[in-house]
Parts: C-alpha cells; sequence; structure tokens
C-alpha cells in the first residue's frame, strides 16, 4: 500500500465503488455513513446491500456513521484524501454544517475528489463553483472524476477508463496515482467545466435513451439520438467556456454512450419507466437511489431559456418531465421540424 487513510463521504454505489478502488493503494478507507441499513451491513458483512448487492468489499474499508467515531477509526493514521459522494444538490449543505472540518483538511493540502453529476436548478451553478465559493483559498486542491463508469462493473473489477480535471498539475497526477488499480485508469484534464457539464447533461439523454427504447425503438434512432445529443451538449459547452474536444472524450461520448445503452444505468432505467406510462414523481418515490438526470433537466432547461440555446432533444425530455408531454409526441413533433445543414 502506497498511501495511509482516505474518507469517502457518501456510500452510495458510486462512492462505495471508489472505495473498492482505493483500497488498493490506500491501507484504510473510510466511508462515511449517513444510514444506519448501510453503516450495519459495511460493518457487519462487509457488503453495502441496498446499493451494491451480492459484492464484498475489501478488509481495508471501514465505515463511520458520527464523526466521532470516525476519529476514532483513523487515530494513529495520516488522512491523505478525501472523496465526495455527494449528490451536487447536497453539497452546500454537508459543507457548510462541517465547514470547520474541511477547512482544516484543506488546510492541511489534503486534496478532495469530486464524485458530483449535476447543475443546481437555482443558481445553475456546477459542482466546483458550489465547493470554490465555500472554500475559496483551496482551489487547487480540488478535483472532479467523471467517465463511463457503473458502480457494479468497478465493484466486479472490469476495465474502467475515467476523466479527472482540476487546476493542478501536482494535483492531478498524484491523485491519479492514489485512483489507480490494475482494471482502473483516471487520465487527468485540465477542462473542469467540460468534465462536469459532459457528466451531468449525460444523464438526461440516458433518460431519452431509455424513453426511446421503451417505446419500442431501436439502433437507428439510438445512434441518431446520441448524434444530435452530442452537438446539442456542445452548445452547452459554449456557456460555460469548456473545452469542444472534451465532448469527445471519456467524459463526454465515452459516458453517453455507456449510459444510453448500458442496462445498469439509473437514467436510462427511468426513460424506460417513463414510457411505460408512469409518471416521473411515481417513479422516484419507489426508488432510493438518485436519478440525477431529473433534477438536472430543470436546470438545463433554465440555461436554454436564459441563453438562447438550441437544443430540442434537451427541452423535449424537460416536457416529459415537467410538463406532462407525451413522448411519443415530443419524438413526433421533432421529426416535424425542418431541416437543417448538420453542422449549423
Amino acid at each position: 500500500m502506497s498511501y495511509d487513510t482516505a474518507l469517502v463521504v457518501g456510500a452510495g454505489a458510486f462512492g462505495t465503488s471508489i472505495a473498492s478502488i482505493l483500497a488498493n493503494t490506500f491501507k484504510k478507507v473510510v466511508l462515511k455513513v449517513r444510514s444506519e441499513d448501510v453503516y450495519s451491513q459495511i460493518k457487519n458483512d462487509h457488503e453495502n446491500a441496498v446499493y451494491l448487492p451480492g459484492l464484498k468489499l475489501a478488509d481495508n474499508i471501514d465505515a463511520a456513521l458520527t464523526w466521532e467515531e470516525f476519529d476514532e477509526i483513523i487515530k494513529g493514521h495520516k488522512l491523505e484524501l478525501i472523496v465526495s459522494g455527494l449528490p451536487t444538490a447536497g453539497i452546500s449543505a454537508f459543507f457548510s454544517t462541517n465547514h470547520d472540518r474541511f477547512q482544516g483538511y484543506l488546510n492541511q493540502g489534503i486534496p478532495l475528489v469530486s464524485l458530483s453529476k449535476g447543475i443546481d436548478p437555482e443558481t445553475l451553478e456546477l459542482a466546483d463553483d458550489r465547493f470554490f465559493e465555500m472554500f475559496p483559498n483551496n482551489k487547487e486542491l480540488f478535483t472532479f472524476l467523471s467517465g463511463p463508469s457503473f458502480a457494479k462493473e468497478i465493484m466486479q473489477e472490469q476495465i474502467t477508463l475515467c476523466t479527472l480535471a482540476g487546476r493542478s498539475r501536482r494535483e492531478l497526477l498524484k491523485i491519479s496515482d492514489m485512483l489507480e488499480a490494475p482494471y482502473f485508469k483516471v487520465l487527468p484534464s485540465y477542462d473542469v467545466k467540460g468534465v462536469l457539464l459532459g457528466g451531468a447533461l449525460k444523464n438526461i439523454l440516458a433518460i431519452a435513451g431509455g424513453v426511446i427504447e421503451g417505446l419500442g425503438y431501436n439502433h437507428n434512432t439510438r445512434a441518431a439520438m446520441i448524434t444530435r445529443g452530442i452537438a446539442e451538449m456542445l452548445r452547452f459547452g459554449l456557456v460555460y467556456n469548456a473545452r469542444p474536444e472534451t465532448f469527445y472524450g471519456l467524459s463526454g461520448m465515452g459516458d453517453l454512450i455507456l449510459t444510453t445503452t448500458g442496462d445498469l444505468s439509473r437514467n436510462k432505467q427511468f426513460g424506460l419507466e417513463l414510457a411505460k406510462g408512469r409518471s416521473p414523481e411515481e417513479i422516484i418515490k419507489s426508488q432510493r437511489t438518485v436519478v440525477e438526470g431529473y433534477k438536472t433537466a430543470q436546470a438545463v432547461h433554465r440555461v436554454i431559456e436564459k441563453y438562447d440555446v438550441r437544443a430540442r432533444i434537451f427541452d423535449g425530455v424537460y416536457s416529459v418531465l415537467y410538463e406532462g408531454a407525451s413522448p411519443k409526441q415530443v419524438i413526433e413533433q421533432m421529426m416535424q421540424v425542418p431541416s437543417k445543414f448538420e453542422l449549423e
């Protein structure tokens, strides 16, 4: 083991899978857990049965329900990395409540990796904006991980590549080494906005992919949606000053292909249920996992209106989710729009 101790805040599926990767390079990995059932499963059975049933965790992964317990677990150890597995909407509340603790960690030079994918519906900010507002003097210590990666397949040690974006070359290379495993590799990038946008926007297109499949459309239709979806993503990139080439990389096209075609995608499954005629509210109430694309669609609609972005697919998903539109009618209306040159 090259490193001592890592803290992962949030024990959802992706946070737990990243903890499993870190178990390869850290002597100890501690999951800061909120739910007592998840906590007891990790403590007693070494498994997160709520989010990743049947997949055992490494022996050097532990769980803490309180900060007092966490401090006791790492006594005599050196904390060297923090991972935030919180959804974008939960960043402000959690890190404001625990600001002094994390400011202390950052002042010691301990870097933080964020796994958040989404856009705040109120401020239209991305995860980096949230963190930088709260910790303005430590921006170089924040990095952002995104890319084509189902948590279950990471746990099964399927070969996975992701993008890690940040401001500091030194921190990016150090954290890339911390996240190295025989089956997992990260490629550093300086385009924080592009990486975060790709991770957020693809969730909405994954919902569209599920709807398309659920309505009986097949490969031709999905390929058309993915291709035109990337074109629309590039227009959002202009609003946030993201680099166009980032959308053709792992955190853009790679993640988009995975989530629109893979059956493990929560957002795609959400779209499949919508195609059956279920309401978004009904689907969300029936499950525990977060469907990031649902809230992000609201934020993206506000971006479209504020900056006059031409994005028919994203608009169509919003109208289904928030205006009660029929998915089949939305698709039919899109097909009636006059043709433009492809690259316009």
